[in-house]
């Protein structure tokens, strides 16, 4: 994920263009188009609306170009469907253009096993069209979305090749392109036709099918399960690699779940060159409010972002219902992409834009958040507390990580693998991993909740604030070459050495007053609620 230097990057542009743009980078050489990869570090808005949208709210788009939104992506072909004709997306394009905003195209290619667009009126299609076949669970159940059968792939590639026809350049597969109903779900459609083909492909004789099957409701990482979870990783990547052909080269995204992973189909690296959405789920503000919703999201994104370049990295800042998630909500979690260096944010709601108020609020947070991730770019936080989320939760965990130690105000740092240092904070499905020895320390010290299967020499700390602070305190020795805060008060610490910064996020709705120290060092920091600032010096 390290940025190349100024000569390997004119080289690689000279090499590109001379090759007419190889997939994937493609999405780096437009400089004229407002959506171009933030390589230099920049901060740019982007927003997803129905094509519709201007012809009920004409006054929108001087509101959100006013705010800094740089380009629009424009809801287009929905599992199956066209809501709008080709036409209607053709004259969306040209008002944004004629505003001097981007104009692209997000799809549907699935459907999803709810109503997530928030449409029920004239006719909007919730569910494909018969002639696709649904899902099969695991216990027998049918339903609709993320169920991918023929001819699901053949249609969104003659989709996209129908909206390049028509002009449009840049798509996204939006995050109903998974084969898991729900995070935390193990999927893929059990039906008649994908139980043969698996058992063809691995050699399996029939009678293993029920073995399988045993072994995705027990969450049993076993080497059947493992074959299972390829297969529909295989099924995913072929279907996105078609409609990427059709996009044409570094011209089509994917938007991930949140946690979204190999269990729904997502095989992470298979996309580490294209524009990715990280994952979120804090859609509305009963969910977003309480802490560890906070800290979940967090975890998400700095997750997601192990396998993809800051400038590749899209947010997903959605609000759904469009009006239930609250402007200050909205803008704090901005803080979220700035602390993971997500450099492009994607506002999302639906078919319904939220509220024009919200741009009152999120106008003066998003160039405030612009600035701090200039400040930031490029810099990886570092600390004692560590992230990690292993293969085990990626494969057959229940996507209910071990988060709240984000905010205890304790420096922390992503890794891949077991550190060699600090404290390292396991889900249950990795601390099980780590007690069968198939998870091993380089020198970290494991922490795991009560519930999870012990790993050896590691401590158990219950998944609550005054436990999370309660250990902060019994470490409180050890932390003092770091920057931290010292209360034991809900806030995010985010510590940039090679930048000589660190960010404060102060967790609560309320201003609060926090004490950030560092050996003798200390200062006091004012933050209104949900508010972060930077303090420099502290690297």
């Amino acid at each position: 994920m390290k940025t190349p230097d100024e000569k390997t990057e004119r080289l690689s542009r000279r090499r590109l263009l001379k090759n007419g743009c190889a997939a994937g980078l493609g999405w780096l050489l437009q400089p004229l188009s407002q959506c171009v990869a933030a390589t230099d570090g920049s901060r740019r808005f982007h927003l997803c609306l129905a094509p519709d949208v201007f012809d009920r709210e004409p006054q929108l788009l001087t509101t959100i170009r006013d705010a800094g939104i740089n380009a629009v992506w424009l809801a287009g072909f929905c599992y199956g469907h066209w809501p709008w004709p080709l036409e209607k997306l053709q004259v969306a394009r040209a008002k944004l253009e004629s505003a001097g905003l981007a104009a692209h195209v997000i799809n549907l290619p699935l459907g999803h096993p709810g109503n997530a667009l928030g449409k029920i009126e004239n006719g909007f299609p919730l569910t494909p069209p018969r002639h696709w076949k649904p899902t099969v669970g695991v216990d027998g159940g049918l339903s609709v979305g993320t169920s991918l059968h023929e001819p699901a792939t053949a249609e969104n590639v003659a989709a996209l090749r129908a909206l390049r026809g028509a002009g449009f350049t840049r798509f996204f597969v939006d995050d109903d392109f998974r084969l898991a109903r729900r995070p935390g779900q193990i999927g893929g459609c059990f039906c008649a036709e994908h139980r043969d083909h698996f058992l063809r492909r691995g050699g399996y004789p029939a009678v293993r099918w029920d073995e399988l099957l045993d072994d995705v409701r027990q969450r049993r990482f076993t080497r059947l399960l493992r074959d299972w979870v390829a297969f529909i990783c295989d099924e995913l990547t072929a279907s996105f690699r078609a409609q990427q052909r059709a996009a044409g080269p570094g011209r089509l995204g994917n938007m991930v779940m949140y946690l979204g992973s190999e269990k729904a189909g997502i095989r992470l690296k298979d996309y580490g060159d294209v524009p990715l959405r990280v994952g979120e789920l804090m859609f509305y503000d009963a969910m977003f409010d309480p802490v560890k919703g906070k800290t979940d999201e967090l975890f998400s994104v700095l997750m997601h972002r192990r396998f993809v370049r800051p400038e590749l990295a899209f947010s997903e800042t959605t609000a759904y219902p469009a009006d239930k998630l609250s402007a200050r909500n909205m803008a704090a979690k901005l803080v979220i992409s700035t602390i993971a260096d997500v450099r492009q944010t994607m506002f999302m709601s639906g078919i319904d834009p939220f509220p024009r108020s919200h741009w009152e609020t999120l106008a003066p947070a998003m160039k405030m958040q612009a600035t701090l991730r200039a400040r930031l770019a490029g810099h990886k936080p570092c600390g004692p507390f560590k992230h990690y989320w292993g293969e085990r939760s990626r494969w057959v965990g229940d996507d209910r990580p071990f988060s709240l130690f984000l905010a205890s105000g304790v420096p922390f740092e992503v890794t891949g693998e077991p550190a060699r240092d600090g404290w390292t904070f396991l889900s249950d499905f990795d601390a099980s991993a780590a007690a069968e020895k198939q998870l091993v320390s380089r020198g970290t010290r494991f922490v795991h909740r009560p519930s999870a299967k012990p790993p050896p020499e590691a401590e158990a700390v219950a998944e609550l604030p005054d436990a999370v602070f309660a250990f902060k305190q019994r470490i409180m020795a050890d932390l003092m070459d770091v920057p931290h805060v010292e209360q034991n008060e809900p806030a995010v610490c985010a510590w940039y050495p090679t930048a000589r910064a660190a960010l404060v996020w102060n967790l609560d709705n309320k201003p609060k007053t926090l004490t950030v120290r560092r050996g003798q060092r200390q200062q006091k920091i004012r933050l209104a609620g949900l508010e972060a600032k930077l303090i420099d010096d502290m690297g």
